[in-house]
C-alpha cells in the first residue's frame, strides 16, 4: 500500500498545467539537521518533495519547466559515492532516480550552478517558496542578478510564491492518500486503546507515551507525526504540552494527543480518560459536553457545508453544556455572540490533515470560509479546559478535556478514521478494565 509512481505523475502534470506560460518552478528537498555535535535527526524530506517526486534523499532539487520539450520535469540529486553510502547508507544516484521516481531527466546536484541558470533564462516567473530554504534563497537570487546583469539579457524573472498553487492540489486527497491516512489512523487507534490499558495511578506520563510509541513502530510507523502530548492533571490544560515527565495521579483525568506517521501521512487523536479507570460526576458530565459538542461538529462536515460550519456547531453545545453545568452565566446565544466560550474553549475545532499533522490549505477563500468538498480530511477536536483559578464549582477545576478524531469527507458522506479508538465513557471505562485485567496477569 502506497503511492504509485503514475500517481506522483499525475500530480506534477496537475501542477505544471496551472503554471502559466514562460513559468518555471523550483521545489527542494528538506536539508539533513543537525541534532548535537556530529549527530543528525533522522531525516524526514519535505513534504512539498515528497508530494510531487516518492523520492526520499536529502541535497536534492526538483525543476518543474512548462512546455520543454526533452522533459518539463528535472530532478538534481547526488550521486553515487561508495565511501559515503558504506558510512550513510545506499543512494539512488541521477539515473536510478530518474527511473523510480518516472522523471525524464535527473542530473547531479554538484551540476546545478551549470544547468538552472540556463533554464530561468527566459523565463518571466519563477514558482518558488521564499523564507524556507535560506541558502537556496541566496543562490537562486545570485543567479537571477546575473541574468540580469548578462549583456544580452534582458529583465530577470519574477519570483512568485508556490505556495498557494501546490497546497491547494494536495488540500484534495485522492483515494490511495485516504487509504494511507486511514491506516494511520487505524494503527494510531490501537496505540491509544493501549495507552488506556496500560494507564493506573503511579505509572509516569512518559510510560504512556512509550506504549504508544511501541504500538506505532511495531505496525511500521516508525515515526510519530508530532511530540506525543500525555498531560495528566492540570497538565491537560497546557495546549501543546509534551515533557511527559509526570506521575498520573488518582483521581484525576489523563488527555493524550498522540498520532503516527504512516508511509508520509500523519494521524492525529486525541483522548481523555480517567486515571483510575472510572470518571467522577463532574468529570463525566464535562466529558459528556465535548463528546456531544465533537458529534455536532461532524455531522457538520458535509459536501456544501463552509469550513467554520462544523467549528460553530461545537462551539454551540460546548456553551450550552457550560451554562447547564454552571460553569457560565447567561443565555447561550449571547455568550456564543460575545466569545464569552473562549474563556474555557480557546481553539478551533480542527485543522486540515494530510501528509504534515497541520496540512496545508487556504481556509478562507477570497474572504470568505472555504466550502467543504469531497477529498477533504480534517480533525474534529473540541476541548473544554477548566483553570484551576476559574471562578467555577470546585469539583470542575483543573479538568482539561479534548476528544480529537481524524475525518475523510468523501463522496457518500464524512467517514471517521480512527473510530477504532475508544470514546464513549462506557468503551473508555471497559478499555480500562481489561487493561487492569491484564495488569493482574503480569
Amino acid at each position: 500500500m502506497g503511492i504509485s509512481r503514475a500517481e506522483y505523475a499525475r500530480r506534477r502534470a496537475r501542477l505544471i498545467a496551472s503554471l502559466p506560460r514562460g513559468s518555471l518552478a523550483i521545489v527542494p528537498a528538506a536539508r539533513e539537521q543537525l541534532r548535537s555535535r556530529d549527530t543528525y535527526f533522522p531525516f524526514r524530506q519535505d513534504s512539498d518533495f515528497l508530494y510531487l517526486t516518492g523520492f526520499r534523499e536529502p541535497e536534492a532539487l526538483l525543476v518543474l519547466v512548462p512546455g520543454r520539450a526533452s522533459g518539463e520535469a528535472i530532478l538534481f540529486c547526488r550521486e553515487r559515492n561508495a565511501e559515503r553510502e558504506l558510512w550513510d547508507g545506499p543512494r539512488l544516484g541521477p539515473e536510478r532516480a530518474a527511473e523510480e521516481c518516472g522523471l525524464c531527466d535527473a542530473f547531479p546536484i554538484g551540476d546545478l550552478d551549470d544547468i538552472l541558470p540556463g533554464l530561468l533564462e527566459g523565463r518571466e516567473r519563477i514558482y518558488f517558496t521564499l523564507g524556507r530554504f535560506p541558502q537556496l534563497d541566496r543562490r537562486l537570487q545570485g543567479y537571477l542578478r546575473a541574468i540580469e546583469q548578462a549583456p544580452a539579457s534582458g529583465v530577470a524573472p519574477e519570483l512568485v510564491d508556490l505556495d498557494h498553487l501546490l497546497h491547494d492540489l494536495r488540500l484534495f486527497k485522492s483515494a490511495a492518500e485516504i487509504r494511507l491516512l486511514s491506516r494511520a489512523a487505524a494503527i494510531t487507534a490501537e496505540a491509544h486503546r493501549r495507552a488506556m490499558a496500560r494507564c493506573r495511578p503511579g505509572v509516569y506520563e512518559y510510560q504512556l507515551e512509550a506504549e504508544i510509541l511501541h504500538v506505532f513502530a511495531d505496525a511500521g510507523a516508525r515515526e510519530p507525526a508530532y511530540p506525543s502530548i500525555v498531560g495528566g492533571g492540570t497538565n491537560a490544560l497546557v495546549m501543546h504540552y509534551c515533557s511527559n515527565h509526570m506521575p498520573l495521579k488518582n483521581g484525576d483525568l489523563v488527555l493524550v494527543d498522540a498520532g503516527c506517521e504512516y508511509r508520509g501521512y500523519a494521524a492525529d487523536v486525541t483522548r481523555t480518560f480517567p486515571v483510575n479507570g472510572r470518571f467522577t460526576g463532574a468529570q463525566r458530565a464535562l466529558y459528556e459536553v465535548v463528546l456531544e459538542a465533537q458529534q455536532a461538529a461532524i455531522e457538520q462536515v458535509r459536501s456544501g457545508n463552509d469550513w467554520d460550519q462544523p467549528h460553530m456547531a461545537s462551539v454551540e453545545v460546548v456553551t450550552r453544556g457550560l451554562v447547564d453545568l454552571g460553569l457560565l452565566k447567561g443565555a447561550p446565544a449571547e455568550l456564543v455572540e460575545s466569545g464569552a466560550y473562549r474563556r474555557f474553549y480557546m481553539h478551533r475545532a480542527g485543522h486540515w490533515l494530510g501528509m504534515d499533522v497541520h496540512d496545508v490549505g487556504d481556509y478562507r477563500v477570497h474572504g470568505q470560509w472555504r466550502q467543504l468538498e469531497p477529498g477533504m480530511v480534517m480533525t474534529i477536536e473540541p476541548g473544554v479546559y477548566i483553570p484551576e483559578d476559574a471562578d467555577v464549582p470546585a469539583q470542575f477545576k483543573g479538568i482539561g478535556i479534548r476528544i480529537e478524531d481524524d475525518v475523510a469527507l468523501l463522496k457518500e458522506g464524512a467517514q471517521v478514521l480512527s473510530a477504532a479508538a475508544p470514546k464513549s465513557v462506557a468503551d473508555i471505562e471497559h478499555a480500562m478494565g481489561q487493561g487492569e485485567f491484564q495488569e493482574a496477569l503480569w
